[in-house]
C-alpha cells in the first residue's frame, strides 16, 4: 500500500503552508467526503467546519451535482469559448444574470476568485481610462499580481511589494472614502470592496450602511464599484449575495468559490451592458477585451454550477439558513466566557473567533482530536460549515469548537 503522507512530503508544495513544519509532522490525508463530513485514509470521520476552504455549499457528494457532472461528461468535458460557445455556459450565464443584483447583464468566465478580480480590474481600467484603484485596509482579493495590488494584508502581500501597482487604501469609514474620492476621483477607475465582511482578514465586519454609502459615493464621483463576492456569495451571509443586504447593485461583481457547490474551479465576473458596449467595435479596429483563460466556461464546471443553483431553489437553502444563523448568534455568546477569546464576529454563516496570540494552532489540534477540521486566519478561528449542515450537526460543531478552545488554554 502506498504511503500517501510520505509521497505528499516528497513531492507537494502546499499553499499558505510553513513547509518546514509540515515535513516533520504526520499529516491528515483525506480520501472521501459525504455530506458535511470528510474521511481520512484510515476511515476516521471529521466535520468539515470550513467547507473545504469556503467552497462546499450543500455538502460533499451531493447527488444532484454528481449526476449533473456525469450527464455532462457523457457529452463533452471541455470545449473552448474562444471562437465557440457551449450550452452549459450559456444557460448558466442566464441564471447568474437572473439571481445577481439588477443591472449585471454580462458574464465573463474564468476559473478562480483571483482571476475574476483580475478581470474586473482590467475591465475597469480599459473602460474608465484611469489608472488607480481604491481599496480597503486589510483587503484580500486573491493572489495574482493585480489582485494582490488591491490587497492589504501585510503577512500575505508585503513581500511582493516591488511587483505591485499602487492603490489608495482607506479604512471602512465613509468620511475617509469621500475624502480620497474628492481629491483623486479623476484618476481612480474603481473602488473594490468585499461586501459586509473582510473574510481573509479575520472576518472583520464593516459598519452597517457602509456598502450603500460607498455605492452612492462611487456614483457621485464617476468611480466604478467592484464587489468581490468570492467569499460572501452563494448564501454565506444569509442572502444569495451580500450586496442584497443593503440593496446595492455594483458595476462589476466577482463570484467564485461556492458557484459550483464546491465541486470544480469556476468563476465569473459580471458587469453592465453599458460597460460591455464600450468594448464593441469593428474587426479592423481591434477594439475588444483582450483577456481569456483556457478553461473559460468549462462545460463540466458550468453543469455543476447549474445543479448547484437548482438545489438552492428546490431545497429553499436561503430560507432554511435563517434558523441556523440564529442558532449561531445565540450559541456563540457563551464563547465570551472563555478567557482566551478576545472577540467574536459573525455575518450569516461566516464566523471568526479571535483568540489570544499563540492559541489558534493549539485549538486546531484539539479540534482534530474531537473529529472536526478547522483552519485559522492568524489568531482567528474560522467557522464556515457547508450551508447544508443540520441544526444537530451545527450544535456539535459549536460544542467541539468551545471545548477545543477551553482545552487549548489549559
Amino acid at each position: 500500500m502506498l504511503n500517501y503522507d510520505e509521497l505528499d512530503k516528497k513531492y507537494i508544495w502546499h499553499p499558505f503552508t510553513q513547509m518546514k513544519d509540515w515535513m516533520v509532522k504526520e499529516q491528515l490525508m483525506i480520501e472521501r467526503g459525504e455530506g458535511v463530513y470528510l474521511y481520512d485514509i484510515n476511515g476516521n470521520r471529521y466535520l468539515d467546519s470550513v467547507s473545504s476552504l469556503w467552497v462546499t455549499v450543500h455538502g460533499h457528494r451531493k447527488k444532484e451535482i454528481d449526476q449533473a457532472i456525469k450527464r455532462q461528461l457523457s457529452k463533452i468535458a471541455h470545449s473552448t469559448l474562444l471562437g465557440l460557445g457551449n450550452a452549459p455556459s450559456a444557460e448558466l450565464a442566464q441564471k447568474l444574470v437572473e439571481i445577481t443584483p439588477k443591472g449585471l447583464d454580462k458574464v465573463f468566465y474564468s476559473d478562480s476568485g483571483s482571476t475574476a478580480v483580475e478581470i474586473a480590474l482590467k475591465i475597469a481600467f480599459q473602460y474608465q481610462k484611469k489608472k488607480k484603484f481604491l481599496t480597503l485596509v486589510n483587503a484580500y482579493h486573491g493572489d495574482t499580481i493585480g489582485s494582490v495590488s488591491v490587497g492589504g494584508i501585510d503577512l500575505f502581500h508585503k513581500i511582493f511589494h516591488p511587483l505591485l501597482f499602487k492603490a489608495y487604501k482607506v479604512k471602512p469609514d465613509l468620511s475617509e472614502v469621500e475624502e480620497i474620492m474628492k481629491k483623486h476621483h479623476q484618476e481612480i477607475a474603481a473602488m473594490i470592496v468585499e461586501p459586509l465582511i473582510q473574510a481573509a482578514a479575520g472576518m472583520l465586519l464593516e459598519p452597517k450602511g457602509f456598502l450603500k454609502g460607498v455605492r452612492e459615493l462611487c456614483s457621485k464621483h464617476n468611480i466604478l464599484l467592484i464587489c468581490d463576492e468570492v467569499a460572501t456569495g452563494f448564501g454565506r451571509t444569509g442572502k444569495m449575495f451580500a450586496c442584497e443586504h443593503e440593496n446595492v447593485s455594483p458595476d462589476i461583481m466577482c463570484v467564485a468559490k461556492g458557484i459550483t457547490g464546491g465541486y470544480l474551479p469556476l468563476a465569473a465576473t459580471l458587469t453592465t451592458n453599458k460597460i460591455f458596449n464600450a468594448f464593441l467595435g469593428e474587426l479592423k479596429d481591434n477594439k475588444t477585451f483582450f483577456h481569456g483563460h483556457t478553461y473559460t466556461g468549462n462545460p463540466l464546471a458550468c453543469a455543476a454550477a447549474l445543479a448547484n443553483l437548482e438545489i438552492f431553489k428546490k431545497e429553499r437553502t436561503i430560507q432554511n439558513l435563517q434558523p441556523k444563523i440564529k442558532l449561531l448568534n445565540k450559541d456563540l455568546q457563551r464563547f465570551n466566557n472563555l478567557s482566551s477569546v478576545i472577540d467574536i464576529r459573525q455575518c450569516g454563516m461566516m464566523v471568526g473567533i479571535e483568540l489570544a496570540a499563540g492559541m489558534s494552532q493549539k485549538v486546531i489540534l484539539e479540534a482534530r482530536k474531537r473529529r472536526a477540521i478547522l483552519r485559522p486566519l492568524g489568531n482567528v478561528i474560522v467557522l464556515m460549515p457547508p450551508l447544508g449542515i443540520t441544526i444537530r450537526q451545527l450544535k456539535r460543531l459549536l460544542d467541539i469548537a468551545y471545548r477545543s478552545i477551553e482545552s487549548a488554554a489549559v
